[in-house]
């Protein structure tokens, strides 16, 4: 019989070593613009430009399999385009940072001692709530949305923290992310195997570099195909494996507006930041139609604020279907369920109109603010239990 359970003396550094020393072959990657230190690169315009084409699925395809069975991150460069769009962002969170420090409230750091970086938990809402039309030129991007769709699919729910590391600011120690890379050993061990793997295709990491980030700010650390260490959950906490992962790591640098994405699995630590400046980031968690986001978000509230900028933007031309589409999927919780059958029963199909056609019609047919807020009230009434 197949054993479906392990614990944390099980795991092997060997076998790790013979799993994250696979080499990498332009072949599998048409579509990349390099390859640098094993780690897969691609060009933001060229994506884009690929996004309604019928080459999409065959990007998307490759994407996935980079992530899934290839190294485990993606490197996409002028993933922004637009920098001033980044730049105004930075302000906006620099200025949330500000008022947030003349509180009294008790922000913890997973991963860093508290006070050592500066963070903003739910950036996501904060950021919509501050200024929404800066928020609607942020998240537009068909590329975000593309690359989170290649990994998760349809209605995946977007979730973002701001991380700025301070000049001396001290590497992490590598780790594993959101769902089980949260949780001790004891309790990672209490999961079949079945459902620790099932983990690293419930998010995607993906950070967007707010700063030019080289080695010495301390760009992120990452070590390729360390996601597919299947006892890794178990591992990322074990000495010998932090010195493996110290001694095998790689670090490229990035420029303002490029963006990584990798899998929650991936062995991953920031940086020693040595420079003299700031190093900024927002910090991308997109979580499966099929799991739990990390934090929790009023995603009605933010459909309310971005619906009549886009209804705004959609009469004047201002903005194309890819950025509309983008900037809902980072909003809207999409999909049908959880939901109150007894109130939210179908009447044809399988199930009811989701939030997503319900903005999607709402657009088409312009309808003014108070129509919609109403059949969004109600659609939310519908699912309460």
């Amino acid at each position: 019989m197949q054993r479906h359970f392990f614990n944390v003396d099980e795991i092997n550094l060997s076998e790790f070593a013979s799993v994250c020393s696979q080499t990498v072959s332009s072949e599998d990657y048409y579509f990349a613009s390099d390859i640098q230190q094993r780690v897969v690169i691609y060009e933001g315009e060229h994506i884009q430009a690929l996004i309604s084409t019928q080459q999409s699925f065959d990007l998307k395809s490759e994407l996935h399999h980079c992530i899934k069975e290839g190294p485990g991150v993606v490197v996409v460069r002028q993933a922004f385009q637009d920098i001033k769009v980044i730049d105004r962002a930075t302000e906006l969170f620099q200025e949330i940072i500000d008022e947030e420090k003349t509180s009294d409230q008790h922000r913890g750091d997973h991963f860093a001692k508290v006070g050592e970086n500066e963070r903003i938990w739910n950036a996501l809402q904060k950021f919509c709530e501050r200024d929404t039309e800066a928020f609607i030129d942020y998240y537009n991007n068909p590329v975000l949305c593309f690359v989170n769709e290649a990994w998760l699919g349809p209605f995946f729910q977007m979730t973002s923290q701001v991380n700025i590391v301070k000049p001396g600011g001290q590497a992490q120690k590598p780790h594993r992310d959101y769902h089980l890379g949260f949780q001790e050993n004891s309790l990672v061990s209490e999961y079949p195997l079945s459902a620790q793997i099932l983990s690293q295709f419930l998010t995607l990491q993906g950070t967007v570099a707010h700063t030019d980030m080289d080695i010495s700010s301390g760009s992120t650390m990452m070590l390729p195909f360390s996601h597919q260490y299947l006892l890794g959950y178990m591992a990322w906490r074990d000495s010998k494996f932090i010195e493996y992962f110290q001694k095998h790591a790689v670090q490229l640098a990035l420029k303002k507006g490029d963006a990584v994405f990798f899998s929650p699995a991936l062995f991953h630590a920031a940086g020693t930041n040595s420079k003299s400046s700031d190093r900024i980031a927002n910090l991308l968690q997109a979580s499966s139609a099929f799991g739990k986001t990390m934090e929790s978000v009023d995603r009605a509230k933010m459909t309310k604020l971005i619906y009549p900028v886009l209804l705004n933007r959609k009469k004047y031309h201002q903005i194309s279907p890819d950025e509309t589409k983008s900037v809902w999927a980072s909003v809207i919780d999409g999909y049908a369920f959880p939901t109150n059958l007894d109130l939210d029963s179908p009447m044809e199909g399988l199930v009811t109109e989701n939030l997503w056609t319900l903005m999607e019609r709402a657009l088409t047919e312009e309808w003014p603010n108070d129509r919609f807020d109403k059949y969004l009230n109600n659609s939310v009434i519908r699912r309460i239990p």
